[in-house]
């Protein structure tokens, strides 16, 4: 990952420049890469502060260290073996996570992401909530969370029911993966950029002088202009949005699964499927996540989520899912409860309960 500020002297003064950091996070790998990320998080919160008081600090572009990914997520298998023995890292890496994803989304200079590759997990916390988000051909982005037992986190109960219609929903629940294009279409980007265009974008960007809010999206518009690539291909769900308005408008996961066997047709029969192999209590706390965020703003949001990922410590699921995605790749977890019907309005709610003291600070 490189976090770079720009400055209106036309110098650039890399703050941050984890070289390794996207191959590691796409493997998944040991708990140091875990501190890293922690380490990462608390530098730019320091420097946040620094660069909005800073007039030599125009902007600041974020952007993946390798051809591969912008930010695949942070190492889950770590958290796993820190939660079941209880160690501090479990709270830890929660915090320092939502910490940075409220400093982003409240930065008030121009901050832009060039997602040039994977963006799962943390990595869209760290894109989604700042003010310009560029996909490219390359961009895949995912919320898989429900299938590992968790929920989608780092803001995700802010931005994802703030999408058209029930597209959020229908992204938080079965983790359907978005691709080039499509994840601006979806408004999960602000823009498209063809990836071969990347690097005259940034140097056209830290040529700017005093850029304004308007003088980066200006450019921004101007290189999306020149991407015509996939520009004929319709939106990957395009002929599904009605239905998944309709097939997703229940207030319950039950509901939900009932309108889709209701329905019948191959769509709904695929998205049947799929949940059927998410936590059904990931299901109905992500449902209830996005039910409550979208009237809350992202700081309440990231409280809110704060709590869940406690909730999900202490749980069962959630090491169990990355048991059997990440782990033993048996791709055969065992929920508990393994139905719907099993995880009652009172398990919910527990997991949205206040932790008191321990509760997240903005």
């Amino acid at each position: 990952m490189s976090l770079t500020v720009l400055t209106s002297a036309y110098r650039l003064r890399s703050l941050c420049r984890l070289q390794r950091i996207q191959a590691h996070m796409v493997r998944s790998c040991s708990s140091s890469m875990v501190h890293l990320m922690m380490a990462f998080s608390l530098a730019c919160l320091k420097g946040r502060t620094k660069w909005e008081s800073d007039n030599e600090t125009d902007i600041v572009i974020i952007k993946g260290a390798g051809d591969k990914a912008f930010c695949a997520g942070g190492d889950i298998r770590a958290v796993t073996e820190a939660g079941k023995v209880g160690d501090s890292l479990a709270q830890d890496f929660f915090r320092e996570e939502y910490l940075l994803n409220n400093a982003i989304g409240s930065y008030r200079k121009p901050y832009i992401a060039l997602i040039d590759g994977i963006t799962m997990g943390g990595g869209v916390g760290l894109s989604v909530h700042g003010r310009f988000r560029v996909a490219t051909e390359k961009t895949l982005f995912a919320m898989p969370e429900t299938a590992i037992g968790l929920f989608p986190d780092v803001g995700g109960g802010y931005f994802l029911p703030r999408l058209q219609g029930k597209l959020g929903l229908f992204l938080a629940l079965t983790g359907f993966r978005l691709k080039g294009r499509d994840v601006q279409r979806a408004g999960v980007a602000t823009h498209f950029v063809e990836s071969k265009k990347i690097p005259d974008l940034q140097k056209e960007l830290v040529d700017l002088k005093s850029p304004s809010a308007e003088d980066v999206s200006r450019v921004l518009d101007s290189y999306q202009s020149q991407s015509s690539l996939d520009a004929e291909k319709p939106f990957i769900l395009k002929k599904h949005l009605s239905d998944i308005d309709r097939l997703f408008s229940a207030s319950s996961v039950e509901g939900i699964v009932k309108n889709l066997k209701t329905d019948g047709s191959e769509f709904a029969k695929k998205q049947t499927e799929t949940l059927s192999k998410m936590s059904p209590t990931s299901l109905k706390i992500t449902l209830k996540q996005l039910q409550a965020g979208a009237a809350l703003s992202l700081q309440d949001v990231l409280v809110m989520e704060y709590r869940l990922s406690q909730a999900c410590m202490r749980g069962c699921d959630f090491y169990e899912g990355v048991r059997a995605v990440l782990v033993d790749k048996d791709q055969n977890p065992k929920w508990n409860p393994s139905t719907p019907e099993e995880v009652s309005d009172q398990m919910v709610e527990q997991c949205f309960s206040s932790l008191g003291e321990k509760d997240l600070t903005l």
